[in-house]
């Protein structure tokens, strides 16, 4: 059997995937085929960490852009991410998984408080590790919140997965024309401004050589090829 090419990741997950059909919230099988998928990695030996996004319960920037004041609307996205973290924590236990969320936002009846320092300790005990509340503070995503824990944990690499099966040069839903990209440097993502993570994510990256990897969530078993292959999605890194 082949072994991991990555002995310790940063699994950044959409908050869109988890609505599944819905178009809204959360579908609770689309919640189970993830936890399965991200077991599986975990059963190859892998030490997993993951950040999941709250586009499907609430988005910061949108609600700003619709007069709500900016700050606010972020930490409304980062208790909409607790919710998504105990969700996908739930469905991780019933699968016989050891997992802790930690949260950037105290919330102790619900969850531990992010300390490094801790957080790297859970993954040496071979719990999976859920980052809630982003970074703790408005105006920064959940991608640069993946960015940070990443680097904070010393992890090998960040599986960005999302509804598409790699970065294109346009919006390959909108545009047939559009073309994907194997590989990218950190600089050509700035330079082209692919929205596939916000600069400041991809500059955290690409200053501590962190590469990421885009996939598509939505196939079965790409998690665990992402594991096992670099020949899947995006790859973005330095060289």
């Amino acid at each position: 059997m082949k072994k991991p090419i990555y002995k310790r990741v940063l699994l950044k997950l959409s908050g869109e995937v988890l609505q599944g059909s819905l178009g809204y919230g959360i579908d609770p099988k689309v919640t189970h085929s993830m936890a399965v998928q991200i077991k599986e990695i975990h059963d190859l030996g892998v030490e997993v960490a993951c950040v999941v996004g709250a586009g499907n319960i609430f988005r910061g920037l949108q609600a700003s852009e619709q007069g709500m004041d900016r700050s606010t609307a972020d930490y409304i996205g980062m208790l909409a991410t607790i919710i998504n973290s105990m969700v996908l924590q739930d469905a991780l236990e019933k699968l016989g998984t050891q997992t802790r969320v930690l949260s950037a936002i105290e919330v102790r009846e619900l969850t531990e408080p992010y300390i490094r320092r801790r957080a790297i300790r859970h993954l040496e005990k071979n719990r999976i590790v859920i980052f809630a509340a982003g970074t703790g503070n408005p105006y920064f995503t959940t991608d640069t919140a993946a960015a940070l824990r990443a680097i904070e944990i010393g992890a090998d690499v960040i599986l960005k997965a999302t509804k598409v099966d790699g970065v294109y040069t346009k919006d390959p839903v909108k545009h047939r024309d559009a073309k994907k990209f194997n590989q990218l440097s950190y600089l050509e993502v700035l330079k082209r401004r692919l929205k596939v993570m916000d600069a400041t994510a991809i500059t955290l990256c690409m200053d501590n050589e962190l590469p990421v990897v885009v996939f598509d969530l939505t196939q079965k078993g790409n998690i665990r090829r992402a594991m096992l292959t670099r020949d899947i999605g995006t790859r973005i890194s330095s060289d």
